[in-house]
């Protein structure tokens, strides 16, 4: 009888241990396939961006458009070389699909003037960030770089000299937009190329600023050097992004004359509408 009772625990310790083993599972959910269905939506693809191609980035920039930022593009009378000139020169790349962009530099008997335009499609990696946040945070960096000033009490609008219209100067004249002459307003009046105020663009509507109403997001900058004793250079940079495509314009002028200024309103809006002209050609 004693043999038979000992068989007969061990029989129910044997069911105990089973029976706990089976529990594990679903108290602890750490078996395989205890969740078959969870795995699946955890890992759901990031939407892609809105491109998955470029724009030819010489054949972009139409020839009035070429005239008005190049000046010197129509005094170039051999025709031949005028036709190279209008063309431009493509940058270096070895992917079209990811980045391109092109060059074009002038010289006439008023300034030496340069052109680039770049298109950068972007892309991610990482299945859970899309194309467009991924571009959203290269264009971030680009901002933090540029080190923008800070937005002064008197701004308003940041874009009110890139619409095309006549604006109105610090002083309160009312001037056109788009002069025939690179350096037309800055030339014309010598009180203008030496005065430290008019040299420095320092009214609120024309300093470094983030842009409205291009793209998705948008800035410019505008920057002011000289080297010895050459005339000083004005490189005005547009950059904004559209989806997961980030376009940037540098648009340089040098005037021939050293003591001139380049005019920054001027060259301002001519980046502007060439940027908006670009918005409108990725948006089609």
């Amino acid at each position: 009888m004693q043999r038979k009772a000992y068989v007969s625990g061990v029989a129910a310790l044997l069911a105990a241990l089973l029976a706990g083993c089976t529990g594990s599972s679903d108290d602890g959910g750490t078996t395989d396939g205890s969740n078959p269905g969870d795995s699946g939506t955890a890992t759901a693809a990031a939407e892609p961006g809105r491109y998955d191609t470029l724009p030819e980035p010489c054949g972009v920039v139409g020839e009035d458009t070429l005239d008005s930022l190049l000046p010197g593009i129509r005094q170039i009378t051999d025709e031949d070389q005028r036709e190279k000139a209008y063309e431009g020169a493509p940058t270096l790349t070895y992917d079209t699909d990811r980045k391109v962009g092109c060059r074009w530099k002038v010289e006439s008997s008023d300034a030496t003037d340069h052109l680039f335009v770049n298109f950068e499609r972007v892309v991610s990696y990482d299945t859970s960030v899309s194309d467009d946040s991924e571009a959203e945070q290269l264009f971030a960096a680009l901002l933090e770089a540029a080190d923008l000033p800070e937005p002064t009490s008197t701004e308003s609008g940041g874009t009110a000299t890139g619409e095309g219209t006549p604006s109105t100067d610090p002083s309160g004249s009312s001037s056109p937009s788009s002069p025939a002459s690179p350096s037309a307003s800055a030339s014309s009046s010598p009180s203008a190329s030496t005065s430290p105020s008019a040299s420095a663009s320092t009214s609120a509507e024309l300093q470094p600023r983030v842009l409205d109403d291009l793209g998705d997001e948008a800035f410019l900058d505008d920057k002011l050097s000289s080297s010895g004793s050459t005339a000083q250079q004005r490189k005005v940079t547009v950059a904004f992004r559209t989806s997961n495509v980030i376009v940037t314009i540098e648009y340089e002028e040098q005037p021939a004359t050293v003591g001139t200024v380049p005019d920054s309103e001027e060259m301002q809006d001519r980046a502007q509408k060439l940027a908006a002209q670009l918005a409108d050609e990725l948006a089609e």
